[in-house]
């Protein structure tokens, strides 16, 4: 295996080479739970799922960190509003991620820390820093100095004449460019007790503090959404380097979800919710449009543009069911040489689902040809590649248990009795007869294809 990846802050292709062979450590950060999770929400997680994925096809013990922020501005502000407890109003949108991530198949983390319960840790990271010199406390709060930190900006190449925090000024900041680490107590809002008095965490210290945590001063892969890369995660690099931690080695960065060409968020009103999108696609139909392009290129939706992905992944189930019923059994093969080349390649997604389909192609020219062993043997690769990406018809989460039901096994008997009536009547050229058993039967939900080999059905999936 030689994985490059794109690292943001080296703005090059990079052989992956993790610090302790045999062993990858990677945190992304996770969901602040302020509300339902939209399609943008999730695409990181579902690009970065792919990444581990194949880390683990190549025996890599995998330590994978998804953080939860649980206390935030926006989420004390919208419990307010709602007449709810913050930590109530955060628990119950921790609880629609999580069911969002099962629904798209992403595989839990190795372990998902909240901030809350890490203040401890914050506490200690800000003591190293103020000892350092690189932090004050003013009237409660704690800053951290940004004219400290010389390669400030070097992540996202911002100059530090061009640095906004994106935050209030703050009571007692030496410099507009400081950015916050502890917010002073204010009355109502959830406190801890520091020694430079009670209140709560910044939004950037979190991350540093549980990266550190788990998987140690230094680590492999830090990833995140494109919208992190400042002031996010150019400030956790402040923090922990000058905490006196190496770091992440790597840095991965997603593209934005977009409507319109803007990214999609809840402030412009363009919100396509995970429920909502699912009552018009199959959750591993949503999983593979959302994966389908490149982790790093924007993904414009359209309903177009998810019913196109949705037919392309069906039409890949499809010779995969197909091959099952007739051989009996499709073990996961091995995937293409093209397959692995494309994920190796930045994990190109694009050209690894290429490879997919060309596999998909040549695997349906053997079984009209009549040779089953050689479907049956594409048919396991493509498992091989559709798992990786997360959507294998045959998993176990995707797999629907009516195939394996006595119910479908009725129901092929059925069918099949049709499609003889069928074929007779087009024998005796009796096109109604025909035309009604066809109709009768799609009005069913049975979807017809004729073969070199006769008829064959199967029961029409999403829309």
């Amino acid at each position: 295996m030689t994985l490059r990846l794109f690292d943001t802050e080296t703005r090059t292709l990079r052989d992956f080479t993790p610090l302790v062979p045999g062993h990858a450590s990677v945190y992304l950060c996770g969901a602040t739970v302020q509300g339902e999770p939209h399609i943008g929400h999730v695409r990181s997680g579902i690009a970065f799922d792919v990444l581990r994925r194949w880390l683990l096809a190549h025996d890599y013990d995998v330590a994978f960190v998804r953080n939860v922020t649980d206390i935030e501005d926006k989420i004390l502000t919208k419990a307010a509003e709602a007449g709810r407890p913050w930590w109530e109003w955060a628990t119950t949108y921790e609880r629609a991620f999580d069911r969002a991530y099962c629904q798209l198949g992403v595989l839990p983390p190795s372990v998902e820390p909240r901030a809350t319960g890490h203040i401890t840790q914050m506490i200690a990271m800000m003591n190293r820093l103020i000892d350092n010199g690189h932090a004050y406390a003013s009237e409660g709060n704690v800053y951290f100095d940004v004219l400290s930190y010389a390669d400030y900006g070097h992540l996202s190449g911002h100059r530090l004449d061009d640095v906004h925090q994106g935050e209030s000024a703050g009571e007692g900041k030496r410099d507009a460019r400081d950015f916050t680490l502890w917010k002073a107590a204010k009355p109502g809002e959830p406190f801890w007790p520091t020694p430079w008095g009670p209140g709560r965490p910044g939004w950037h210290l979190e991350c540093s503090a549980m990266a550190e945590t788990y998987l140690g001063p230094e680590f492999d892969i830090h990833c995140g959404g494109l919208d992190l890369v400042f002031p996010h995660h150019e400030n956790e690099i402040a923090q922990a380097k000058c905490s006196g931690d190496p770091f992440a080695r790597y840095w991965l960065h997603n593209g934005w979800v977009t409507m319109g060409g803007e990214k999609m968020s809840k402030s412009l009103g363009n919100v396509l919710s995970i429920p909502n999108v699912l009552k018009n696609v199959r959750a591993q139909e949503l999983r593979y449009y959302l994966g389908s392009a490149h982790y790093r290129s924007m993904l414009e939706y359209s309903d177009n543009a998810l019913e196109v992905a949705a037919k392309s992944y069906r039409s890949i189930e499809a010779f995969v069911l197909k091959t099952r019923d007739r051989a009996g059994d499709v073990p996961v093969g091995k995937w293409s040489d093209e397959f692995a080349q494309a994920l190796d390649d930045d994990l190109a997604v694009p050209k690894a689902l290429a490879a997919i389909h060309g596999a998909v192609t040549e695997g349906n020219k053997a079984l009209d040809a009549g040779d089953v062993a050689a479907a049956a043997e594409i048919a396991g690769s493509v498992r091989a590649m559709l798992g990786i990406l997360g959507v294998d018809p045959l998993d176990p989460q995707w797999e629907s248990k009516q195939d394996s039901t006595d119910a479908n096994a009725a129901l092929d008997v059925l069918v099949k009795a049709e499609l003889q009536r069928r074929q007779q009547a087009r024998a005796d050229k009796n096109w109604a007869v025909a035309d009604e058993v066809r109709d009768r039967l799609a009005e069913a939900g049975v979807e017809i294809t004729d073969t070199a080999n006769g008829p064959e059905w199967s029961l029409k999936t999403g829309n």
